[in-house]
């Protein structure tokens, strides 16, 4: 079981499943939102339960996906494309330890131009 929540902690979650192996986004809609790369995990819908809902906000940033924050600090959470059975959950936002590591870099022809990709990672 994992637990995270937002930074004010008005919103919580637990994942009841061990965490996928996370990917670092670099889209320009990503580092806006975050200020830098998002790193997140894909959380299957079933596995996991949030407390404080009623703090989530969500932007709907593409006709297929909206980002949640919490309503109260900002803490971005959640990139949730209603159709599919997962959600992706930020990395940041977990309680350690997570016992996952980060496997690849996405969307890396957006990525700043303030920074380099240097970790050996696969990039895509």
């Amino acid at each position: 079981m994992h637990t995270g929540s937002c930074l004010c902690g008005a919103i919580a979650f637990t994942v009841s499943a061990p965490l996928k192996e996370p990917d670092a986004c670099h889209c320009g809609q990503c580092r806006k939102q975050s200020g830098h790369y998002w790193a997140s995990t894909d959380v299957q819908r079933s596995d996991l339960a949030i407390t404080g809902e009623e703090h989530v906000r969500w932007y709907q940033s593409s006709p297929k996906v909206r980002r949640g924050f919490c309503g109260t600090c900002g803490s971005f959470l959640f990139w949730d494309p209603p159709h599919r059975d997962s959600m992706a959950i930020a990395m940041g936002a977990f309680d350690a330890p997570t016992d996952t590591h980060l496997h690849v870099h996405i969307f890396t022809a957006h990525k700043g131009d303030y920074y380099d990709i240097a970790d050996g990672l696969p990039q895509e």
